[in-house]
C-alpha cells in the first residue's frame, strides 16, 4: 500500500485550494524526476516526442526535471502559491515558473485564484511534472504532445460540492499565455493564446473511481516560417502553417481508478484548431494495472487519428515502490504509425517536410517521398517527491 500513501504526498504538490494555510503557516515540498530512455527499432537514427529528446541515444532530458513548490497562508483565507521547475526544452536546460497565483477561500467550497496557473486541458495538467501522480515515467505523447502549454496568466474560479457518492468539483478559467515556445520540425517557434477559456467538472467517487470532462479553447498566433533548399538548389524561405487568431478548440473525457490493488488510468481527447490545415485529432489511451505488494504492473494501449493517419502504441510498465515518496519505474513502449507518410509524434525536419510536400505535389518528380516510422522505446527512472 505504499503507492497509496505516495500518491498522497504527491497531492499535496497539487493544487489543493480546500486545504487552506492558516495565516504565517507554510508547506515546502519538492518532486522530480531522473530517468533515461533509447529509441531503438526503425526509428533509429530519428527522434521521437513533444522536444525531440528521445533518440538512438541514452539520455536523460526527455524524462528528468527537478521541482518545488511553496504555499504561504497570509491570512486564514488568502494564500500565495508558487511552483518552479528546472527541465529541458528541446536540447537546453531551464527554469521555468509554472505557478504565481493567489487564492482566497471565499467559503468551505469556493475558492478564487489569479497570477499564472496551470492550463486546465488534460486530466493530469495539475500535475504535469509530478511523476508520482501517474504511473508511467513519460505521459502518453499520442495526448500529451498535442497542446504544448502547461500555464497561462489570469483566474479561475474552483467551486467542490459533497455528494452522497462523494466530491463534485467545478472549474472555470481564463486569460492568455503569449510568448510561448511551440516545438515543430525540430525547432522552437513563437505562439500566442489569446482569450482562454476553459472548464471542466470532475466527480471523485468514494468506491468507482474519479470521472472528469473538460473543455478549453483559445485564439491562436503563430508562424512557421523556415529556411529550405529548394529542388533548384537555391535556399528560400516557406510558410509551413500561419496563425492568425484562429480558434483552438480541445475536448476531453478522463478517468482514474485505484483501490489500491486494481489501478486505471483513461484518457479521451478532441483537437480542432481553424486553419491548421490538419482537420480534427482525435487520441485516447487506456491503461489498466494491478500490484502484488510494491510492484505494479501495468499495460497501455493509444491510438493517435488524423486525417493523414494513425499512431498507436502498446506500453508495458513495471514499477517498484523503494520507499514512501520514492519509487523506481521500468517501460518497454512500441510505437507504430500508418498512412500516406504519416510521422505521428516522430520528428521531420522543416527541410524534410518541404521535401515530401514537393514529392507529392511533383507526383513524384522531385523531392523525396514521405514515410513512415515505428520504434522501441525503453525507459528506465525513478520518481520521488518529499
Amino acid at each position: 500500500m505504499q503507492g497509496i500513501r505516495a500518491l498522497g504526498l504527491a497531492g499535496l504538490i497539487a493544487s489543493t485550494p480546500a486545504m487552506a494555510l492558516e495565516q504565517g503557516e507554510y508547506r515546502f515540498n519538492g518532486f522530480g524526476t531522473a530517468g533515461v530512455n533509447h529509441l531503438g527499432g526503425e526509428g533509429h537514427g530519428r527522434s521521437f516526442g513533444i522536444n525531440g529528446q528521445t533518440t538512438d541515444a541514452w539520455r536523460g532530458d526527455q524524462l528528468s526535471r527537478l521541482g518545488s513548490q511553496l504555499q504561504y497562508g497570509l491570512t486564514d483565507t488568502l494564500g500565495v502559491t508558487v511552483q518552479g521547475t528546472f527541465k529541458p526544452e528541446q536540447d537546453t536546460w531551464k527554469g521555468n515558473l509554472e505557478w504565481a497565483y493567489l487564492s482566497w477561500k471565499a467559503t468551505d467550497g469556493l475558492t478564487l485564484r489569479a497570477g499564472r496557473l496551470r492550463t486546465p486541458v488534460y486530466m493530469y495538467s495539475e500535475t504535469l511534472d509530478v511523476g508520482f501522480t501517474h504511473p508511467w515515467l513519460g505521459l502518453p505523447d499520442e495526448i500529451y504532445s498535442q497542446v504544448q502549454l502547461s500555464s497561462y496568466e489570469g483566474g479561475d474560479i474552483l467551486y467542490t460540492l459533497p455528494t452522497g457518492i462523494g466530491s463534485l468539483a467545478f472549474q472555470v478559467a481564463g486569460g492568455q499565455a503569449v510568448n510561448r515556445n511551440l516545438f515543430a520540425m525540430d525547432d522552437l517557434y513563437d505562439i500566442d493564446y489569446k482569450k482562454i477559456f476553459a472548464a471542466n467538472v470532475s466527480l471523485e467517487t468514494n468506491d468507482f473511481g474519479m470521472l472528469r470532462v473538460g473543455y478549453a479553447e483559445a485564439d491562436i498566433d503563430t508562424d512557421l516560417t523556415a529556411p529550405v533548399v529548394t529542388p533548384g538548389g537555391t535556399t528560400a524561405s516557406v510558410n509551413f502553417l500561419s496563425l492568425h487568431r484562429q480558434k483552438g478548440k480541445f475536448t476531453s473525457i478522463g478517468y482514474q481508478y485505484d483501490n489500491g490493488t486494481w489501478v486505471s488510468s483513461d484518457e479521451w481527447t478532441r483537437n480542432n484548431t481553424e486553419g491548421d490545415q490538419q482537420g480534427r485529432i482525435d487520441a485516447f489511451y487506456v491503461m489498466g494495472g494491478r500490484r502484488f505488494g510494491d510492484v505494479l504492473a501495468h499495460l497501455t494501449y493509444a491510438q493517435l487519428d488524423e486525417d493523414t493517419g494513425r499512431q498507436s502504441s502498446w506500453t508495458y510498465g513495471l514499477n517498484y515502490n523503494l520507499a514512501p515518496n520514492l519509487v523506481l519505474k521500468s517501460e518497454y513502449k512500441r510505437v507504430d504509425t500508418s498512412g500516406n507518410g504519416y510521422r505521428g509524434t516522430f520528428v521531420e525536419s522543416a527541410q524534410e517536410t518541404f521535401d515530401h510536400a514537393v514529392f507529392t505535389a511533383s507526383n513524384g518528380a522531385a523531392g523525396t517521398p514521405p514515410r513512415n516510422y515505428d520504434g522501441d522505446i525503453i525507459s528506465v527512472g525513478v520518481d520521488f517527491v518529499f
